[in-house]
């Protein structure tokens, strides 16, 4: 029997993370793209049946065309949760080449990978789910590259549901506020450890994401806008 499969990209740790967890408790083969070797190789022994990883860079082409079709071989890509990134946050005249390159390899990985996945779930339909964050509301001190490419995966977004409006190919923009894991470790002088603190759990932040983009009603909520009570 064909698997239903759910990919998730930026999958090993933060909330791509918890997103791996409940979907694998809710009886989908989770596929996940990330490249942390070692905390792969931690799920690999956690998880093991109906689970396996996939080390590299998303914004790899040919290692997500090679990806992909190994993943089809599996079984049925039913979902694809986009939530790789890597973020660099520092005032506009500090930001370097390599700053850049980091910063955008989540909106290339975005864009290559659902168009790998589309020419599967074009004749299957599916879901892609776009993890994005408020920064694609709005500008933020000492976020200008970092807000570059999450506007530029908004406008992604859009354009793709104008292309699959009225189709069996369902996408869906997420837009979460501050989430509470490591993504901050190389910007304490932008937000401290006790600031963080504050900000969303992932794992209820996964568990709502869940909720919204598979609920049992003949609906879908396009646009997820996600944040704490203060």
């Amino acid at each position: 029997m064909k698997k239903n499969i759910a990919i998730v990209s930026g999958g090993a740790n933060g909330l791509g993370l918890e997103l791996v967890k409940i979907l694998h408790r809710n009886g989908y083969f989770v596929c996940n793209i990330d490249k942390d070797r070692k905390a792969l190789n931690d799920m690999e022994n956690k998880f093991s049946a109906n689970y396996k990883s996939f080390y590299g860079n998303v914004a790899n082409e040919k290692f997500l065309i090679s990806s992909i079709k190994e993943i089809s071989k599996i079984g049925d890509i039913f979902a694809l949760f986009n939530c790789a990134g890597s973020p660099v946050f520092k005032f506009p005249m500090e930001y370097t080449l390599q700053d850049v390159d980091l910063c955008f390899e989540g909106l290339k990985g975005m864009i290559l990978l659902s168009a790998n996945t589309l020419k599967v779930m074009d004749k299957t339909g599916g879901k892609i789910i776009n993890i994005m964050s408020s920064a694609a509301l709005r500008g933020n001190k000492q976020e200008s590259v970092y807000c570059a490419t999450k506007w530029a995966e908004r406008g992604y977004t859009e354009s793709l549901k104008s292309c699959y409006n009225g189709t069996k190919v369902q996408i869906y923009g997420i837009y979460p506020g501050g989430i509470n894991t490591n993504f901050y470790k190389n910007s304490r002088d932008y937000v401290s450890k006790e600031k963080q603190a504050t900000f969303m759990p992932a794992k209820d932040l996964a568990e709502v994401i869940y909720e919204n983009v598979f609920n049992n009603k003949h609906l879908i909520v396009e646009d997820l806008i996600i944040n704490r009570i203060k």
